[in-house]
C-alpha cells in the first residue's frame, strides 16, 4: 500500500511538473511579395512590322 501511494504521489508531482503554461502564440512575420517592373521596348519596335510588310509588298509589286 505504501508503494502505491508513492507511485501515486510522484506521478501527481510529476504531472503538475511537466504541465506548462499557456505562452504567447508566435506569429510568423507576413513577407509583402516582390514587384517586378519590366520595361516595354521604345517606340520603334512597333513600326519594324509595317516597314518590313511595305517593304515585301513593294518588292512583290516590282515583279
Amino acid at each position: 500500500m505504501k508503494t502505491t501511494a508513492l507511485a501515486l504521489s510522484f506521478a501527481l508531482f510529476a504531472q503538475s511538473a511537466l504541465a506548462g503554461g499557456m505562452a504567447e502564440p508566435v506569429m510568423e512575420p507576413t513577407m509583402a511579395p516582390a514587384v517586378v517592373e519590366q520595361q516595354t521596348g521604345s517606340s520603334a519596335q512597333g513600326i519594324v512590322v509595317p516597314l518590313l510588310l511595305l517593304a515585301v509588298l513593294a518588292v512583290a509589286a516590282s515583279n
